[in-house]
């Protein structure tokens, strides 16, 4: 954590850690997840997981724990955890879940509509959400991770390296992207 970059604004309903990653340390994470096998998203529906492309429409693959890929885990959960004792003062205990590698491409229409992290079929409720941005934002237009608390929608920052976190209970979204790829 030698770069000690977070804001959050009283309206905002979520943190962020800018430069939480280096440009190598992306374009590890996103070669290796590219070399993943990447399905089509689904969501839970009354217990089960099904495609339902009329809410989301993503390629997902699972990053494991592993040698490889451990400094990953320990990066992100050291920034939820310092972000978390400044903000929010959950009682987490880590990442519970495997991290999520996912695709959003123009040509498929890519999108996720409106929704809360919460699932019935996970042993641990999540409490906090976080995303990183892999992707230049040049690399793409729309798909802004959007989140709807207190009557606003605030999009979060695009920085490539910026690190987002958010209470799992709060509805946010990826709004359509219009054209290229976000990972």
């Amino acid at each position: 954590m030698d770069q000690k970059v977070w804001h959050r604004r009283s309206v905002q309903p979520f943190a962020v850690w800018l430069k939480g990653f280096t440009d190598e340390e992306l374009d590890f994470i996103t070669a290796y997840g590219e070399e993943l096998r990447q399905d089509k998203a689904t969501i839970e529906d009354r217990g089960r997981q099904d495609v339902h492309d009329k809410v989301r429409v993503t390629r997902t693959a699972w990053i494991d724990h592993n040698p490889q890929t451990a400094w990953i885990y320990d990066k992100l959960y050291r920034i939820a955890y310092h972000l978390n004792q400044k903000i929010y003062r959950l009682d987490l205990t880590g990442l519970s879940e495997q991290l999520q590698y996912t695709l959003y491409e123009a040509e498929e229409g890519g999108h996720y509509d409106w929704h809360v992290d919460q699932s019935t079929v996970t042993p641990m409720p999540r409490k906090l959400s976080l995303s990183l941005q892999l992707s230049d934002p040049a690399d793409y237009e729309g798909c802004a991770l959007e989140i709807h608390a207190a009557n606003s929608i605030e999009a979060a920052p695009k920085e490539r390296g910026t690190v987002i976190v958010f209470p799992s209970y709060v509805l946010h979204r990826v709004s359509p992207i219009l054209s290229g790829k976000r990972k």
